[in-house]
């Protein structure tokens, strides 16, 4: 492979990519961000403390990684208590139901698909890069099979129905297919591609977004079936240390008022349906979130004055997972202010609460400032067969790469800025792509949407850069590289192939903003940073490395696999995986 190849190869470290944003002094309470963490109670005396329960195991957030602990610990023999702010499932019952999973699952030999560990962990290493360490993601790409068992075992339904192409979400009767870049240049050749999404077997309608239910609801139904206990619309507002700094305990804040509770319910419902009434990448959901924000504002009205207070008490651990802050527009404002025009990928639960609780004791962060924006530009296929330019005129990506990866380099290495560059046959061909048999609805509203009222027109190419503000020759140069490169002629310098790419030569021109802050086409956004954590154990760790006694973290509230570059179902896979983690280094606990 050329230098360029294996330079393409390489995943960007996130640990240079900027300076950290501080976060608050331990110790203190937290009140930023519409947060209300109190500072840590210390019990000299824990057995004197009034205790409303008590369980080995106290899991905060009943979301993917939730369950995953909460079943792993009772399959362990602990007994386990569940709090969530709503009614458990958060994003990973919301998302769109696809699990990263490969190194030979069951569904891949049945569909015939040859992977094994080593091939996954070649593939991961250029999506994750040093996030977590060399061991940590062995670890994930050889357990990953028994993972997948594993979740089949408590009732996940999983199919071999394969799709081969490359694709942002398959069609709704396949459920099998690949969500990363491994079909795209340089990966492909750097291993052989494998498909390693797999989408649980559910529909809801013909909206691929509240899906992971589907995978979420019979875990949380084993859990309950083997004596879980779950309190739902109960807040996590502060920790509890005993004298040796040891994390003993959570105080919740809930609604006892069964009347009171059933009106929340109806609010937090109103909100949930108007959050994930469109796709986030469709111009109207800025509208749908903005009232699902105003119903989640009206249940927090009522609940400053319908809740009380009670302590649960962890005898041998608690694992934070609640999510991260996406859903938080001033914490992400606060943290990764590049990406606060994108839209929330994520549900209400997604405030950063979780995270916060790990510092008021101690816990240090990492990668706060990072997010996945996920800019995909295909379907329609003509879309991605053009080329994305940034705000200089200059191309900056293989136009074939999965969304996040595209993203990534538009926000962090070119100012948010892109531009899909089509000439008068591409233009036209995106309006028959957009109808095509696999295209889904949301696919081709976004694609008609822009085409037909955002795009940008002019007779030349050099019109068309004097309104998109770039230089018209830098603009003219990237488009003669890019067509002899079309041609065959010439390597293209970020390997996408001829046969992917179709040579821009008829006036007039078009463009379509796909930038960060795009008005019709919004970007999808969800962090990936929080509590850093012990990589064989999830337990969290200080400034200085040590772990704090008694507290884990899984999912989203820690750094994880899917920290550096995300794929399509690598975070869900993540939850489980750390979820699993956690409650195994609980039971394991002699205390």
């Amino acid at each position: 492979m050329d230098v360029t190849g294996q330079a393409l190869l390489e995943a960007p470290d996130p640990w240079a990519a900027r300076p950290p944003v501080p976060v608050p002094s331990p110790g203190q309470p937290i009140r930023e961000w519409g947060l209300a963490i109190d500072a840590p109670l210390v019990l000299a005396n824990p057995d004197a403390h009034d205790w409303a329960e008590t369980a080995d195991l106290v899991v905060v957030g009943l979301g993917g990684a939730g369950v995953a602990a909460a079943l792993e610990g009772l399959e362990r023999g602990l007994s386990v208590i569940a709090l969530d702010h709503y009614d458990g499932g958060g994003s990973s019952a919301a998302n769109g139901g696809v699990f990263y999973a490969g190194g030979g699952t069951s569904v891949q030999r049945e569909a015939g698909v040859v992977d094994d560990p080593a091939m996954m962990e070649a593939y991961l290493k250029t999506e994750v890069g040093n996030v977590v360490p060399p061991e940590t993601l062995r670890e994930f790409c050889e357990s990953s099979p028994e993972t997948l068992e594993w979740m089949r075992r408590h009732g996940a339904p999983f199919s071999a129905t394969l799709y081969s192409e490359k694709t942002s979400y398959p069609p709704l009767d396949k459920f099998l297919y690949h969500p990363d870049s491994s079909l795209a240049e340089p990966f492909r050749s750097h291993t052989p591609p494998a498909a390693r999404g797999h989408r649980t077997v559910r529909r809801n309608g013909n909206k691929p977004w509240a899906l992971g239910v589907g995978i979420w609801e019979p875990l949380r139904n084993a859990a309950l079936a083997r004596g879980l206990v779950f309190h739902g619309q109960a807040e996590a507002r502060q920790l509890a240390l005993d004298g040796e700094g040891r994390v003993i305990g959570v105080r919740v804040e809930r609604i006892a008022d069964p009347a009171v509770r059933a009106r929340h319910s109806r609010l937090i419902a109103q909100a949930n349906k108007w959050m994930a009434m469109l796709s986030p990448t469709f111009p109207g959901a800025r509208f749908t979130v903005a009232r699902g924000y105003r119903y989640l504002a009206k249940a927090r009205e009522l609940e400053k004055t319908a809740r009380t207070s009670a302590w649960v008490r962890a005898r041998k651990g608690v694992v934070l997972s609640a999510g991260g802050f996406i859903c938080n527009p001033e914490m992400v404002s606060h943290f990764a202010p590049d990406y606060a025009p994108g839209m929330p990928n994520g549900t209400l639960g997604d405030n950063g609460s979780g995270i916060m609780l790990g510092v008021s004791v101690g816990a240090a962060t990492g990668l706060m400032e990072r997010v996945s924006a996920w800019r995909f530009l295909s379907p329609p296929k003509a879309w991605g067969q053009g080329m994305l330019v940034d705000g200089e005129g200059r191309r900056f990506a293989n136009e074939t790469w999965y969304g996040a990866r595209i993203g990534e380099v538009m926000v962090e290495r070119h100012g948010g800025k892109g531009h899909i560059i089509l000439d008068r046959k591409l233009f036209r061909q995106a309006f028959r792509d957009a109808f095509g048999k696999n295209v889904l609805g949301f696919q081709r509203d976004i694609t008609l949407v822009n085409g037909l009222f955002a795009a940008v027109k002019a007779p030349t190419l050099e019109g068309l850069a004097a309104k998109l503000g770039c230089d018209p020759a830098t603009l003219v140069a990237t488009r003669e590289a890019y067509n002899r490169a079309a041609r065959g002629q010439q390597a293209d310098p970020f390997l996408k192939q001829p046969q992917d790419m179709a040579e821009l030569t008829e006036g007039p021109y078009y463009a379509i903003d796909a930038s960060v802050d795009a008005r019709m086409f919004p970007i999808a956004c969800m962090t990936v940073g929080g509590l850093l954590v012990d990589g064989n154990t999830g337990a969290v760790q200080d400034a200085k490395g040590q772990t704090i006694p008694g507290l884990y973290a899984a999912g989203r509230n820690a750094v994880g696999i899917c920290s550096n570059l995300y794929v399509s179902g690598l975070s869900y896979a993540d939850c489980v995986f750390t979820g699993r983690r956690a409650a195994r280094a609980v039971a394991a606990l002699n205390t």
